[in-house]
């Protein structure tokens, strides 16, 4: 683990500390708004950065800067979690801008100068990093060794990506969420203490909080739960069962009380208790575009992230092959199995029931960096189960290393304009992954360590 830290602190002076798309100006702008203005009426943050250009297109003016909420107030399609789970790292800022202002710098207090924003892309990576580090100790609860696994994950997803290129969105921080639910579900599953089950009902509302549909992977554990209960109360008159409804009391009440924030915020923004119908018609609930986001050659998830394939894989083999591990029964490895492979199903269907599912102009299926800490167990999980099958095992680690690669060099690609942000095609790239950017590499590196200005001038003219 202090591998990690290391290499962490040492990758710091890589994070992006700027603002640029529209969705980071949503997120960004509950925070500003509720730090300084102490409201979420988003007018003078939208106008701000329009008017600064930091995000200029017609797009943005028609969409936040002219339209209006059943309640007469701005759209914003972000939620409050994100501004919770950076509060924090904002007061630093609010200190550093504040003190650096009084020694006569030219530093304004006003939320937006930088301080402030670095502050939040610095959450965003400790967050991404936290979610890996939960991660790696869920995986090593289950009794797997998963420091490869977890660095695999890191640099061969597009965690790496929310972490450092573009931190001010929501992907890091619900890594992060989701971890942490996945965390407190293994430690709390085998007796499953009341304390502890309201746990993950105040967690699921964090993940609520910060990506709306990321509150559906609490049916993992749910499930998990459900199906103790049953087995518990076996040969009996049913006690097991029965021991449900006060854990899903408690659950229920730890979510109501930890998700009030956001109901206060549907209600001010919107009008009602629930998201913009602009949000809600965008979903098709039969999921007619599962298969696409998960194949699509331009915008799936298995081509833009194939180390995905080898954590399912490995989860798949844990659920089908009952491997004994030093610290749980086969048969509960499996329940805890299929429970993941159900967590991604799910969101397979979400993402695959929003219109927008080719999340356009975003670097990969940016929806599933919430499943890290299952990408991680399942990683980890296909090396344990590959023990004593070394061939095999060999062919996953050099699988993994070329899924690594491929996740960089479309880094590479995308930031570079060797990729049309268009019409995103990673397939169809691929002669640029593995010839042209590694002749680029050692110019790339300069430029992203001295003069990281140059990747964002063309975007800045599109603007």
């Amino acid at each position: 683990m202090w591998l990690l830290v290391a290499l962490f602190a040492c990758s710091l002076p890589a994070v992006t500390t700027r603002i640029y798309a529209s969705d980071e100006v949503q997120y960004y702008s509950y925070l500003r708004s509720l730090w300084f203005d102490h409201d979420l009426a988003f007018e003078n943050e939208y106008r701000y950065f329009y008017d600064s250009g930091t995000v200029r297109n017609p797009g943005f003016h028609a969409t936040l800067l002219e339209r209006e909420t059943e309640a007469g107030q701005r759209i914003n399609f972000g939620t409050i979690g994100c501004a919770i789970l950076w509060a924090p790292f904002y007061a630093v800022g609010d200190l550093i801008a504040r003190a650096m202002h009084a020694l006569g710098r030219d530093v304004a207090v006003d939320g937006y100068s930088r301080p402030y924003i670095a502050a939040v892309c610095y959450a965003s990576a400790f967050y991404g990093f936290a979610a890996l580090l939960l991660s790696m100790a869920a995986a090593r609860r289950l009794g797997f060794d998963a420091t490869l696994a977890t660095l695999a994950v890191w640099f061969g997803t597009p965690l790496l990506f929310y972490m450092y290129v573009a931190p001010p969105m929501a992907h890091a921080c619900s890594a992060f969420a989701v971890a942490l639910l996945v965390g407190v579900w293994l430690r709390i599953r085998v007796t499953w203490p009341i304390p502890g089950v309201a746990a993950i009902g105040a967690i699921a509302a964090l993940t609520g909080m910060v990506r709306e549909q990321d509150v559906l992977l609490a049916c993992g554990p749910a499930l998990d739960c459900l199906v103790w209960a049953a087995r518990s109360g076996a040969g009996s008159s049913r006690p097991g069962m029965r021991a449900l409804i006060p854990r899903a009391l408690a659950s229920a009440v730890a979510f109501a009380v930890v998700y009030l924030p956001q109901t206060i915020a549907y209600f001010v923004l919107n009008g009602h208790f629930g998201p913009s119908h602009l949000v809600t018609r965008k979903m098709t609930w039969t999921a007619p575009h599962a298969l696409q986001v998960l194949l699509s050659p331009e915008h799936g998830f298995l081509v833009w992230t194939p180390l995905a394939l080898l954590a399912i894989a490995g989860l798949v083999w844990m659920a089908v092959s009952a491997a004994p591990t030093t610290t749980i029964d086969p048969v509960g490895l499996q329940r805890v199995a299929i429970c993941m492979l159900l967590m991604i199903a799910l969101q397979v269907y979400t993402a695959g029931s929003v219109e927008s599912w080719t999340v356009a102009g975003a670097f990969g299926q940016r929806r599933f960096v919430a499943l890290t800490a299952l990408l991680v167990i399942g990683l980890a999980g296909l090396q344990h189960c590959l023990t004593t099958r070394p061939a095999v095992r060999q062919l996953a680690r050099v699988a993994a290393i070329v899924a690594v690669y491929w996740n960089l060099a479309l880094m590479a690609e995308f930031a570079t304009g060797l990729m049309d942000r268009q019409r995103l095609e990673p397939a169809r790239n691929a002669y640029d992954a593995f010839v042209t950017v590694p002749r680029m590499a050692p110019d790339l590196a300069y430029r992203y360590l001295f003069n990281r200005a140059s990747f964002y001038k063309k975007s800045a003219t599109e603007r």
